[in-house]
């Protein structure tokens, strides 16, 4: 590894060794920082799956009314076909003078 990093043109330099209690403060500004972002990341997830979980009910629901309204508008269908057969059946027994109104 270091072979290949003075063929890159990296020189390492010397690391002093850190104090007892630098090197106890640094650990505790990591932690605190993983702690932070842990903590950041799980709000932006629960948010996500809340976002993601109302868009699907949102669909659902959408869903089912589009069911709702086809199946009522199958049910016009068939009363005005229904209503349609009975009219010239019903229109043959008026009178002439009713048949002529109920055209209009």
């Amino acid at each position: 590894m270091r072979a290949k990093m003075r063929i890159m043109g990296f020189r390492g330099a010397a690391v002093k060794p850190l104090n007892e209690e630098a090197a106890a403060e640094l650990g505790a500004e990591l932690l605190g920082e993983a702690i932070v972002f842990g903590v950041g990341g799980l709000c932006v997830y629960l948010e996500y799956a809340r976002q993601t979980g109302q868009a699907r009910r949102r669909e659902e629901e959408q869903a089912a009314a589009l069911r709702d309204m086809a199946a009522a508008l199958e049910r016009l269908r068939e009363e005005l076909d229904a209503l349609q057969a009975s009219l010239p059946a019903h229109a043959a027994s008026l009178p002439v003078n009713a048949q002529a109104s109920a055209s209009h």
